[in-house]
């Protein structure tokens, strides 16, 4: 899934996904791979994957596995 980052908790280690279809997706430091976490920033577009069967919280959509979407290539420009 793909999504933007739409708060970070830097110092409480965990933030939120802001989807496409409108929905709020949570996700803690320990799904993003190394120290990737701090190098987030709100509204850098993210993918991830929802967490289900235990992982998955009473309080809403869990995201893991979070990580930058890669960048998109501009057109560059005719001579």
């Amino acid at each position: 899934m793909q999504g933007n980052v739409k708060l970070l908790q830097l110092d409480r280690g965990y933030g939120f996904i802001a989807c496409a279809d409108g929905d709020d997706v949570f996700f803690h430091h320990s799904a993003v791979p190394s120290h990737g976490f701090r190098k987030l920033a709100v509204g850098q577009a993210v993918e991830f994957e929802l967490a289900g069967g235990a992982d998955k919280s009473a309080k809403g959509a869990r995201a893991r596995t979070v990580e930058p979407s890669p960048p998109v290539d501009e057109p560059s420009s005719p001579p």
